[in-house]
């Protein structure tokens, strides 16, 4: 413990946000506002639009749906809190409700990942081996592979939380984030955090760095199968059932990591938020649009959908 700091029971911290400044506040409320709506009507609607139609009753569809609510999971972890918060003009969390918002948003965060990942094995089997597809990618398999990304996702959100609870923290009990985040935690506090960073280090090669490899060995052995597929419309067919996928994942990874190729100017502390905003905020609005705009078949389902909704509405 560094000299002449002192721990103490910490009972809630306080949060920047993404701007001090208070003339700033209404802009960024109503932004984040209409940004988590749009979140919230796109991921439910192609949910519905799922679940309702029997067409997309395939495995393709199935981890989509929980892709979506996935999505509306993250961005609800930490949007309403920080529009409570300045709506309130009251930017501080208790400290157990910080520890609940790292637990969820690590869980979203992680069964995202492995979610792609899973979709990403799906395509491989409908394009490389389209004669065994139902008989791999059966019912029984399609559930143990979602089982198996929420363990997945559990085991990693809940190791951090953990190790996190066991620390102790200074006088300084400011986060420079919009909401509570693993790592500006780990630098307020006063205790050794050499268990926490070395299983940061080890989860955090295993989302960003191993996850990311199987996909792009899955979309290399994707793309050789489509090159030898001899007619030209059954490339583009082949191509455009995973071209959403294919969107997402980009966009994802992209988001997140292009914000640190901002020049050095930058302090740090901003090039977190505005990471954190893409992949946890804009990422789960445009994924809707990317399923449905994309995607002849989900557009048609939508559509049915919206005809149901308006017969039976009075």
């Amino acid at each position: 413990m560094k000299p002449g700091n002192h721990t103490f029971s910490v009972s809630e911290f306080l949060l920047l946000g993404l701007s001090e400044h208070q003339e700033q506040q209404p802009l960024l409320f109503g932004i984040f506002l209409s940004m988590y709506l749009i979140t919230v009507v796109g991921n439910i609607a192609i949910s519905l639009a799922i679940v309702s139609d029997p067409h997309l009753h395939t495995p393709m569809y199935f981890f989509l749906a929980h892709f979506s609510l996935t999505d509306l999971g993250l961005s609800s972890t930490t949007v309403p809190r920080m529009l409570v918060n300045i709506q309130a003009h009251r930017h501080t969390i208790t400290y157990a409700g910080c520890l609940c918002q790292i637990y969820f948003f690590l869980w979203f965060i992680g069964l995202d990942v492995f979610l792609l990942a899973v979709m990403a094995y799906d395509r491989l089997v409908a394009i490389c081996h389209p004669l065994h597809y139902t008989l791999v990618m059966s019912p029984r398999c399609c559930i143990l592979l979602i089982v198996l990304s929420l363990i997945l996702a559990q085991a990693y959100s809940l190791t951090h939380t953990l190790l996190l609870a066991r620390l102790s923290f200074c006088t300084d009990s400011i986060i420079p984030h919009f909401f509570c985040e693993l790592l500006p935690l780990l630098k307020l506090s006063c205790s050794d955090t050499y268990a926490n960073r070395c299983v940061l280090t080890y989860w955090g090669g295993a989302l960003t760095v191993l996850i990311p490899l199987l996909i792009v060995i899955s979309y290399a052995r994707i793309v050789a199968a489509i090159v030898h597929i001899p007619s030209v419309s059954g490339k583009w067919k082949a191509f455009s059932t995973c071209s959403s996928h294919l969107s997402a994942i980009c966009l994802f990874y992209v988001s997140a990591i292009g914000v640190y190729f901002i020049p050095s100017s930058v302090d740090s502390a901003s090039k977190d938020r505005i990471a954190a905003v893409m992949y946890a905020v804009v990422t789960p609005m445009l994924n809707p649009f990317i399923y449905s705009l994309r995607n002849r078949d989900m557009k048609s389902a939508l559509k049915r959908l919206l005809s149901r909704r308006a017969l039976q509405s009075p």
